[in-house]
């Protein structure tokens, strides 16, 4: 393992919405050093307390930047942070259609990436499932949208979306190389109501019930379908971001567990 693992906070956020520091006191105790925020620009003040009380760092964070008519905000609260990398979690299947589309937002995450360097930062892109399930001539939308990307941007692969969509992850990966720096780590059935069902246009946040019933499928690592062990092979270099769009049970002994997971089998 190339560092010790990285948190999405969004998987705890029913805490975070409750006690910001206490949630983040929980993840330290549990043994994380690093996490990985979302919606930070609005309560970056906050989450920088909470960061220096737990001793933990944010080295990448989420925000919807590819939208924004001011990129700057994102990339100023994540200076703030302290956040080295920052990452646009989401743009809907609708606009993942075409060989125009996959151009037109590669385009726009490649003029992200040269403001980001501008003020010392990286931008990066996170998948779900529709960038690999959604194909032109038998070649996924997320391959064209790479090809046309500038080397400087950061990937974050969402091991689980892509597996989901039908990628060879591990094969994946080790065509992409350095260019992916983070991996979302999550494992859980990889068929059913999970692959097909999508989330409304507006906000990853808001989905159908069935997506949110087969969140709460989702499993701590090495403890379902996705081939867990064989991904984190591929990609020794990539900070792993243990994550869970929902869980059944209680969702800090989920992290704990994922978290010890990778402790035995990610050396």
């Amino acid at each position: 393992m190339s560092s010790t693992p990285s948190v999405q906070l969004y998987t705890v956020r029913d805490a975070v919405s409750a006690d910001l520091q206490g949630a983040i006191a929980r993840v330290a105790e549990i043994g994380f050093t690093k996490v990985e925020p979302y919606a930070f620009v609005e309560r970056a003040d906050e989450f920088a307390k909470a960061f220096a009380a737990s001793g933990v760092t944010a080295p990448s964070g989420h925000a919807p930047v590819i939208d924004s008519d001011d990129p700057s905000r994102a990339f100023d609260a994540a200076a703030t942070l302290g956040i080295g990398t920052v990452i646009d979690p989401f743009i809907p299947s609708d606009r993942w259609q075409s060989i125009d589309d996959a151009a037109r937002i590669a385009d726009r995450v490649n003029e992200l990436q040269v403001a980001a360097a501008e003020v010392g930062l990286r931008f990066g892109y996170h998948n779900h499932q529709w960038e690999f399930a959604n194909q032109v001539d038998g070649r996924s939308i997320y391959e064209l949208f790479v090809e046309r990307l500038s080397p400087d941007v950061a990937l974050e692969l969402d091991t689980y979306w892509s597996t989901v969509g039908g990628a060879d992850t591990p094969e994946l990966l080790r065509r992409l190389g350095d260019r992916v720096q983070f991996l979302h780590v999550k494992d859980g059935p990889v068929r059913g109501d999970i692959a097909t069902a999508l989330p409304s246009s507006e906000s990853a946040l808001k989905v159908p019930e069935a997506l949110a019933t087969a969140f709460t499928s989702q499993l701590p690592a090495g403890s379902g379908d996705v081939g867990v062990a064989a991904i984190l092979a591929a990609a020794p270099h990539a900070l792993r971001v243990v994550e869970f769009d929902g869980y059944a049970g209680d969702v800090f002994e989920g992290i704990a567990a994922s978290f010890a997971w990778l402790a035995e089998n990610d050396k």
